[in-house]
């Protein structure tokens, strides 16, 4: 019974051989699985290819499947649209597959299965996805003075490992210097005491398995600069911007004081002025008065009096002029006189001619 079983599974074999791919990330991985039939197979034709994921995690899953002339792919969700069988004609003994836009998560072993009774047969495929070395930036770690230590650094954003260094000078002589040879090949070079002659344009070249990259460095050693000067310099200036700082808050202070305090009189003023008189009030109130002065006086009193008053009325060049009118003076009756508490004192008597009554 083992013999037979044996026979049958030599009936039907894969020819393609059971080997590692690689390829790097974004690529399309061709998986091959090319079969020969005999003419004991007469059963139908069953395709399958199933994956182990490198994590070791997970059963091994079925990603594609040709079954009763119908192809299913849709089983394995991480694959799903990527995997295409590469014939049109399974049958004539072409099982391969695509794997496209391949990913990390891609890495693992994939299985290839075909059967028609009575005859089985299998064979094993690595795949491994590698990242091609990108986004590489060359650049100076230290100080480009002449005898001073410094570092060039070639560092690509993203590379599978294992990763290859290469440098060399584009400028002048092409030559690189003695003393950096040992270290072309690394990520780093590590300069000391720094001389003029260093100075020019280096490339450096990053390589893995499935790509490469590059990147440029323009490398000028210059005599050491004054830092003793650049810190005092650097010391002046900022004090220079705090007095400027200082005097430009002082005056905008000293502004606003005096602002404030011509507003507080201005309003001090507005308050204490009086609003203007009328020229009718005026008028008014300056007859009034007289008025009043002329009811305290006798009769024999008012004949020099009103001939003195009225030449004294208001014109308009005594509104124009704040001054008070000026008077002459009143005879005041002798009844008003002692109310005022006047001591009432005897004048003799003149006739016309001089002599007393």
């Amino acid at each position: 019974h083992n013999f037979i079983l044996v026979c049958f599974t030599r009936s039907l074999s894969i020819t393609t051989p059971e080997q590692m791919i690689e390829k790097a990330k974004g690529e399309t991985a061709y998986l091959p699985c090319k079969f020969t039939l005999s003419p004991e197979d007469q059963g139908p034709l069953d395709i399958e290819w199933l994956i182990s994921p490198a994590d070791n995690q997970k059963v091994d899953q079925v990603i594609i499947l040709y079954s009763g002339d119908k192809i299913y792919d849709d089983y394995y969700p991480d694959l799903k649209g990527r995997v295409h069988f590469t014939s049109n004609d399974l049958k004539s003994g072409d099982a391969s597959i695509n794997v496209t836009n391949l990913q990390l998560s891609d890495i693992g072993t994939y299985q290839c299965k075909v059967k028609k009774a009575p005859g089985v047969a299998n064979k094993k495929i690595q795949l491994v996805v590698l990242v091609k070395p990108s986004g590489t930036r060359c650049y100076v770690d230290g100080s480009e003075e002449i005898g001073s230590d410094f570092k060039l650094k070639c560092e690509p954003k993203e590379g599978s490992l294992p990763l290859q260094y290469e440098w060399q000078k584009l400028s002048d002589s092409q030559k690189m210097p003695t003393s950096w040879l040992a270290e072309m090949t690394l990520s780093v070079i590590s300069v000391k005491n720094a001389s003029s002659e260093y100075s020019g344009t280096y490339s450096c070249t990053v390589r893995n398995r499935v790509g490469s990259d590059q990147c440029l460095l323009r490398l000028n050693v210059v005599p050491p600069s004054n830092k003793a000067g650049l810190i005092a310099g650097a010391i002046i200036g900022t004090l220079l911007a705090l007095v400027l700082i200082g005097l430009i808050i002082f005056c905008c202070h000293k502004k606003r004081r005096e602002e404030k305090y011509e507003k507080e009189v201005h309003h001090d003023i507005r308050e204490d002025v009086p609003p203007p008189k009328s020229r009718t009030s005026t008028a008014r109130s300056y007859i009034g008065s007289n008025h009043s002065s002329l009811g305290s006086m006798s009769p024999s009193n008012m004949e020099g009096y009103s001939k003195t008053q009225y030449n004294q009325v208001p014109s308009e060049d005594f509104e124009r002029t704040p001054q008070s009118p000026t008077l002459p003076p009143a005879k005041v009756a002798a009844p008003n006189l002692s109310r005022m508490g006047a001591i009432p004192v005897m004048i003799p008597a003149q006739s016309k001619d001089g002599s007393i009554v």
